[in-house]
């Protein structure tokens, strides 16, 4: 449970929002090639970990972590009104929570029109570093009240629970996968050791309801990659679910699973990078889906070579496509796709140059053709800019990032494609 916040720091958070929903907010258009128009998000001091949700209503919702003082932070979300924000509304806030660059909370919407919306962050547990649960609260109300959270995992054994991906199903149910490490905690773990402590990271799933009750519990992989990133989507025939797997010899390419027929597949390699590295390279894949085709794009590394790669299903849907290079040569990874038909996908990542880093995008299709890529913006290589991410609605494109100066923010833009 939330730890119970001081009536003084309530009036500091009601005053933050209040100011933010009397902002007059106007885009103005950056200097990056054209591409973007700044859509100014409202009420952040310090902050990041930003993430998009498009609904299937066409509402695009941005959730963000706000760092509100040295040991509180709290989720926000706004919803997208035209060419502004709307004013910030609390998720939760806590001074025990898990908050990581890579590992960032979400915001989604159930399919019954908009008011009814789920939301999760990771909170912290017992004595160790890396012992944290996922957390997920409910709003019925459009984000006015949000439930006492839930925890979909129950194991109830103090290990590392994250990387969530959460995919609304219908009206009242929600399909959420997650990195889980109850299987990683031996009888002689040490409290404050990183990642491993005896067996694999696991990859586990569960549907969940507006009551909070879990459905189909299961684990979907016993030995996967312990950071990176999962992505899920839904596609015409069933759920898709994409991720870092780990093999006895260390070998840690992207491999996914589908539910076919209520049924899970075994898990199968996208494409065999054999990408040999002995750490964890936090660099997860992404997914996305239109009518009968889906698309996934990835980071990988064999033998040094740094690479993006994009792939779409073949047309039976059982498999992937040979996959489509579509880097400039020095990627960082930190991928998101999004695709605009059957036939072509829009390609985010991060791409070197000398001391900074460009938000890069390109066109790409299933038959190998590419787009010129294009320069978005500059941003910082370090951990601290974490992971662009993009969601559409109609003709708007948004993207969102994070700036690192001497404070992180998090910045939002139309992207004129």
């Amino acid at each position: 449970m939330l730890k119970t916040m001081k009536p003084l720091f309530f009036l500091f958070l009601g005053a933050l929002l209040f100011l933010a929903a009397c902002q007059s907010i106007t885009p103005s258009p950056t200097a990056n090639e054209g591409l973007l128009t700044e859509i100014p998000v409202p009420g952040t001091e310090e902050s990041g970990e930003p993430n998009l949700f498009a609904a299937e209503d066409g509402q695009i919702y941005l959730s963000w972590v706000a760092y509100l003082n040295d040991t509180t932070d709290a989720l926000l979300f706004s919803r997208l009104e035209g060419t502004q924000w709307s004013a910030p509304k609390m998720v939760a806030s806590g001074s025990d929570w898990f908050v990581n660059w890579a590992d960032f909370p979400s915001l989604v919407a159930y399919r019954d029109g908009g008011q009814s919306l789920a939301a999760h962050w990771l909170q912290k547990r017992a004595a160790g570093t890396y012992d944290y649960d996922v957390h997920i609260a409910q709003s019925f109300d459009g984000g006015n009240t949000w439930t006492p959270a839930f925890i979909p995992h129950r194991d109830s054994i103090a290990a590392e629970h994250g990387f969530v991906s959460m995919v609304p199903l219908s009206e009242n149910r929600i399909f959420a996968t997650w990195l889980d490490g109850r299987n990683t905690k031996a009888p002689d773990a040490q409290p404050d050791a990183p990642h491993s402590h005896g067996g694999a990271m696991t990859l586990r799933a569960a549907i969940f309801d507006k009551n909070g009750r879990l459905f189909e519990e299961t684990e979907l992989d016993d030995r996967v990659c312990d950071c990176c990133q999962t992505a899920a989507t839904a596609t015409h025939d069933g759920l898709l679910v994409a991720y870092r797997n780990r093999s006895e010899t260390e070998i840690r390419d992207i491999w996914f699973v589908r539910q076919k027929n209520g049924k899970w597949t075994r898990p199968a390699p996208v494409f065999e990078d054999n990408w040999l590295i002995a750490g964890c390279p936090v660099n997860g894949p992404a997914l996305d889906a239109v009518g009968k085709r889906a698309a996934i794009a990835w980071f990988s590394a064999p033998n040094g070579k740094a690479q993006v790669k994009a792939a779409f299903t073949s047309a039976d849907g059982q498999g992937f496509l040979p996959p489509i290079r579509i880097d400039d040569g020095e990627p960082l990874g930190r991928v998101d796709i999004l695709m605009l038909s059957e036939e072509e996908a829009l390609v985010t990542w991060l791409e070197k140059a000398k001391d900074s880093a460009f938000i890069k995008i390109v066109k790409v299709g299933p038959s190998g053709k590419l787009s010129e890529s294009r320069r978005l913006t500059t941003t910082s290589p370090s951990r601290q800019s974490g992971f662009p991410v993009m969601a559409k609605s109609g003709d708007n494109l948004v993207l969102a990032w994070t700036e690192v100066d001497s404070l992180t923010h998090v910045k939002t833009a139309f992207v004129g494609w």
